[in-house]
């Protein structure tokens, strides 16, 4: 079976090679580029509130690197948030803090379910506010169950999202290559995005996504399957409770 490394590249290196290690073909095709947003005068009025936030959720390395970039453009240093607390969606984006000296809340599942699932969310005084390091379209669900909690959000889009334009090129040549069963592809999608674009470079190129999915948390899940159902398709989803190289062998030997 051939698997679809969809992860960006600066993130894919791991698990390529723990499955490699296991025998399998991987090929590399990343379904998401994060390109920053200039920095504005919006987002420095939203700096200058940041200080008085309860906690600040950071999405990804890319939030981390271009958060901390316009904190130092808005006049603002680390020291003048170390009353507050940080939230990374996971362990990659908490490494990239801890590089700044922060030490990060990190949910047992990295969506934005798990990240609700914090303790320290749960105990958020309604009066106070949640900063999201985020990029466009991202973490909606989280930021609109905070707010019928009645807290008020910062919301920091800090990037936009796009599909890389090799990508349009490699899934071109991996569809035509007749080594490859597109029936038994194994497909990694761990965001809404990502599967936005599968579907767009499918339909591009007039293919049906069929073969097996490997989908991060449950409320991607149910995303897939709505569509599976809706188009009355045919294909496998797995979900995933976490990216471990290990946990997703399991699964893929399971199969």
């Amino acid at each position: 079976m051939l698997f679809i490394n969809t992860r960006p590249d600066s993130r894919a290196a791991e698990l390529t090679e723990a499955l490699q290690n296991e025998g399998y073909q991987v090929e590399s095709l990343p379904l998401l580029e994060l390109v920053a947003k200039p920095f504005s005068e919006h987002l420095l009025q939203l700096y200058q509130q940041l200080i008085r936030a309860q906690a600040i959720v950071v999405v990804s390395p890319t939030a981390v690197k271009v958060g901390m970039e316009y904190l130092v453009k808005s006049g603002l240093k680390i020291s003048d948030l170390k009353h507050i607390q940080w939230i990374a969606v996971g362990q990659a984006t908490a490494n990239c803090l801890n590089e700044y000296g922060i030490e990060a809340h990190i949910p047992d599942v990295e969506t934005s379910e798990g990240m609700l699932n914090l303790p320290i969310l749960h105990n958020m005084q309604q009066t106070g506010s949640v900063a999201f390091w985020r990029g466009e379209g991202g973490r909606q669900f989280m930021m609109e169950t905070l707010q019928q909690q009645g807290i008020q959000i910062l919301n920091f889009v800090l990037y936009h999202r796009q599909c890389p334009e090799a990508s349009y090129s490699t899934f071109k040549h991996l569809t035509q290559n007749s080594n490859y069963n597109l029936n038994k592809w194994l497909v990694l999608i761990t965001s809404e995005a990502s599967w936005k674009y599968w579907l767009e470079l499918c339909s591009k190129n007039n293919v049906q996504p069929d073969g097996v999915y490997l989908v991060l948390g449950p409320r991607l899940f149910q995303m897939v399957k709505e569509y599976r159902d809706q188009q009355q398709a045919h294909f496998h989803i797995i979900q995933l409770e976490n990216l471990s190289p290990s946990g997703m062998i399991h699964h893929i030997q399971a199969l």
